[in-house]
């Protein structure tokens, strides 16, 4: 007998435990990020994206809630992999003046993951006739691009200068 054939729903709900996942290791990893930095601004961007990023996280746990699915995370080897990035970068640059401007970059490698994960899951979900979903989702969705925003204005005025 041949396996359920997978739809768009089946899809939307594993990237919507991917993007759980993520939002979970993104959560452990910012406190790091921001212990690292050495400019206040960009301890204090980390600080507030982590604040974000709980919220984030409540947000999707009622998204769950509302497809009356278990909020359950599954492993994502891209998340993962961006974050060891991360992590290499502050341990090879550690103490040099290009630090803030490698963890800058590794932060807005996670935004720009998080952009588009979250912008595929609220076309997804409109396309499925999940409204109130997508609202939801894109409530997230602007907030990552803010992120994204003030990251770059903050990399651009100071860190990168600096790093140079």
């Amino acid at each position: 007998m041949p396996a359920k054939e997978k739809t768009l729903n089946d899809l939307f709900l594993h990237t919507l435990k991917d993007v759980l996942y993520a939002e979970k290791q993104i959560l452990k990893s910012l406190p790091k990020m921001a212990k690292a930095a050495e400019s206040q601004e960009l301890k204090q961007a980390f600080e507030t994206h982590r604040e974000e990023t709980e919220g984030q996280i409540e947000r999707l746990e009622k998204v769950f809630a509302m497809l009356d699915k278990p909020a359950r995370g599954v492993q994502c080897e891209a998340i993962n992999g961006i974050i060891e990035e991360g992590k290499e970068v502050m341990e090879d640059f550690a103490e040099s003046v290009a630090l803030d401007a490698g963890i800058l970059a590794a932060a807005q490698a996670v935004e720009h993951y998080e952009i588009t994960r979250y912008g595929t899951l609220k076309t997804w979900a409109e396309e499925l006739g999940m409204h109130d979903v997508a609202k939801l989702l894109d409530e997230t969705l602007q907030e990552e691009k803010k992120t994204d925003q003030l990251l770059t204005k903050l990399a651009e005025a100071r860190v990168n200068i600096k790093a140079a």
